[in-house]
């Protein structure tokens, strides 16, 4: 007796149970600043697709998002250099002068004007979370996805095409405070402050716990409103976040562009920066001792820079926040001084006080540190990290391997598993110590560091937290898994997991691989290598390559976790634009090239450049209708690009 298929197992079930399962071409899984580029340009370059995106919170934005919206916050890029090339935030219509960080609520604003300057906004379905995504091992292709619109039940959902764009900073961690049901205070995530603003007005003394930039957020809006505060940074952790003022260096550059000078991305060890076109001079700097030197030196004074100009050995209290890590290795937890007013001066005062230590137990109304240190508080607002891996249950059971996302190590890894490959892990870890021997030298940024898990006081039963051991993304140029699973039908991709300070141009340069992958449509495109043994192989190489180098390049920021860099951003924006066949180089001119630097003005043309050199190849295929039964004929059509 012949097996049953996927496809009609699934239309079968369909039609026991009298479902009419919705068919889309393509759905994207959250409404963030990726998803939202996602979805944009999947909707511009496949018009006649049908197109759903889902998110589970009550508006657009991701961090940004109306309930997201915390009392004071902002962004840590000034004007211009936090939009999408295509849609200039511009003064007359947003509010936001020259020389200004933008406000969560202009920000929000801006999000949802984008959604609707592309026509998107209708097709947002927000309140509807995504449960479960089944991968269809068919020729077809595609996920049934199970999910909960707002007020009703579980229902099914077909995608020709996912786009898994659920974000870093969407699931919040919160551990378990030893005493905390005796506590009486409120105990929240920094994710829910807008929620519990109210604290700001009623709270006398509040604790903050957490030395990352969104702690140094809570603490300044408790300070500026005149509530006491009690600031824990743990002895045993990562330390305070490194955060610098706009302009730095003797230079006084602007720090988001230095970041993004081609002559300075030089300076940094990148596995991928040789696409630039200048791997002789990454050469220089990087396999020999003079160019070593040089480097040092680059880091030295960038560092030495922003410790002078925040003067943290100025007073006792500024000395605890200066940071623990080497700066090299630090990725996109480095943030800016976006305050109105100094936050250090502030800190100096009577209302803030700092503590390095743990957090040892709550009492009823206490808080207890480890250090026999205790005082009162009304709210404990603890910033303890996200779960990096997407909230969804991915389907068939044991997929996530292939699919490339961050899973449980094992030594009896199937090979299509290719996060826990040691074989091919070693090869990978030679070649970058050999042509990056910098990165030998490892930072010891904290020797008594304890995962806050395993700290005593401090518990968890979560299934993911951010201090479990878990392989880390591995996706091709971090966006596609590396498998013949997915690479065969085109149906799978992901977005923004990658983290820098041109998050805004990473997502529609991302966005617009994703489409042209869809479609068949990149120059250097990883499906080509279906049924190719040599050419996989190599594939699953540089796909390791690239995703194994943050565990050398920034051990406290990606390490396991998600891909995050500073000033590797340009060459990561060269190697999406090769894969989609155009030029890398955007300046008028060698010394343009070189000392100008790169934003989203820069990138305005691309989705132009694109169309008019590949809108006349082969159409995608659409479902056609994007709601019919499972079981009823499946017309096709095609897209026009033009």
């Amino acid at each position: 007796m012949a097996s049953t298929t996927a496809t009609e197992k699934r239309d079968n079930i369909a039609v026991a149970e009298g479902i009419t399962m919705e068919k889309l071409d393509c759905v994207v899984v959250g409404a963030g600043w990726y998803g939202l580029a996602a979805a944009k340009q999947f909707h511009c370059t496949q018009p006649e697709c049908s197109l759903a995106v889902f998110d589970s919170q009550s508006s657009l934005g991701g961090t940004w998002a109306d309930n997201r919206l915390y009392p004071g916050l902002k962004s840590n890029n000034l004007l211009g250099t936090f939009e999408y090339p295509d849609f200039p935030m511009d003064t007359p219509t947003f509010g936001v002068k020259t020389g200004e960080h933008m406000p969560g609520e202009v920000i929000n604003n801006y999000l949802k004007a984008y959604a609707a300057r592309f026509g998107i906004t209708g097709m947002i379905r927000l309140n509807t979370k995504v449960l479960v995504a089944e991968h269809q091992d068919t020729v077809e292709g595609g996920w049934v996805l199970t999910v909960v619109p707002p007020g009703q039940s579980e229902t099914k959902v077909f995608a020709r095409r996912v786009v898994f764009a659920t974000g870093l900073t969407s699931e919040p961690f919160l551990p378990h405070f030893e005493g905390q049901e005796t506590f009486g205070g409120r105990i929240f995530h920094g994710k829910d402050f807008q929620k519990n603003s109210d604290t700001l007005k009623t709270a006398k003394r509040v604790t903050i716990f957490g030395g990352t930039k969104f702690a140094w957020d809570a603490v300044y809006a408790y300070a500026t409103a005149g509530v006491k505060v009690d600031w824990v940074i743990r002895s045993s952790g990562h330390g305070p976040c490194w955060i610098a003022p706009s302009y730095v260096t003797p230079l006084k550059k602007w720090i988001e562009k230095l970041a993004n000078m081609r002559f300075l991305t030089w300076f940094s060890p990148c596995v991928w920066g040789d696409v630039d076109g200048y791997g002789g001079i990454r050469g220089f700097y990087h396999r020999t001792a003079v160019g070593r030197t040089i480097v040092n030196s680059f880091w030295k004074v960038l560092g030495g820079d922003v410790i002078s100009l925040n003067a943290y050995d100025s007073h006792p209290k500024t000395a605890k926040l200066k940071p623990w890590t080497d700066p090299m290795f630090t990725g996109s937890s480095f943030s800016i001084m976006n305050y109105d007013t100094d936050i250090m001066e502030l800190v100096k005062g009577d209302n803030i006080n700092v503590y390095v230590s743990e957090i040892d137990h709550l009492s009823p109304g206490k808080v207890h540190l480890s250090d026999g240190t205790e005082f009162e508080s009304d709210v404990l607002l603890a910033h303890t990290g996200w779960k990096h891996v997407p909230p969804i249950k991915f389907m068939p059971e044991g997929i996530e391997g292939e699919l490339g996302i961050p899973h449980t190590p094992r030594a009896d890894a199937p090979s299509t598993d290719l996060a826990n490959d040691p074989v091919l892990t070693e090869r990978v870890d030679k070649e970058i110590l050999e042509r990056f021997p910098r990165l030998k030298d490892q930072p010891i940024w904290n020797k008594n560091y304890i995962p806050m898990t395993e700290q005593k006081g401090i518990t968890s039963d979560d299934e993911i937290t951010p201090y479990k051991t878990l392989t880390p993304y591995m996706l091709h140029h971090f966006i596609v898994p590396p498998s013949e699973r997915f690479l065969r039908s085109r149906d799978t991709a992901f977005i923004g997991i990658v983290s820098n300070f041109s998050n805004m141009i990473t997502a529609h340069l991302q966005g617009l691989w994703i489409s042209a992958y869809f479609a068949g449509k990149l120059e250097h495109d990883p499906s080509t290598a279906v049924g190719d043994k040599e050419a996989m192989e190599h594939l699953r190489y540089t796909t390791m390559l690239h995703n194994r180098f943050g565990k050398w390049r920034y051990p406290t920021d990606w390490g396991s976790k998600n891909p995050n860099f500073i000033f590797d951003a340009v060459p990561y924006l060269d190697l999406l634009q090769r894969d989609l066949g155009l030029g890398i180089w955007r300046k008028k001119g060698f010394l343009a090239e070189m000392y100008d630097p790169y934003g989203p003005e820069d990138y305005r043309d691309v989705n132009n450049e694109w169309m008019t050199k590949y809108g006349d190849m082969k159409k995608l295929e659409s479902l056609g209708e994007s709601s019919k039964s499972l079981n009823s004929a499946e017309p096709t059509s095609e897209v026009n690009l033009n």
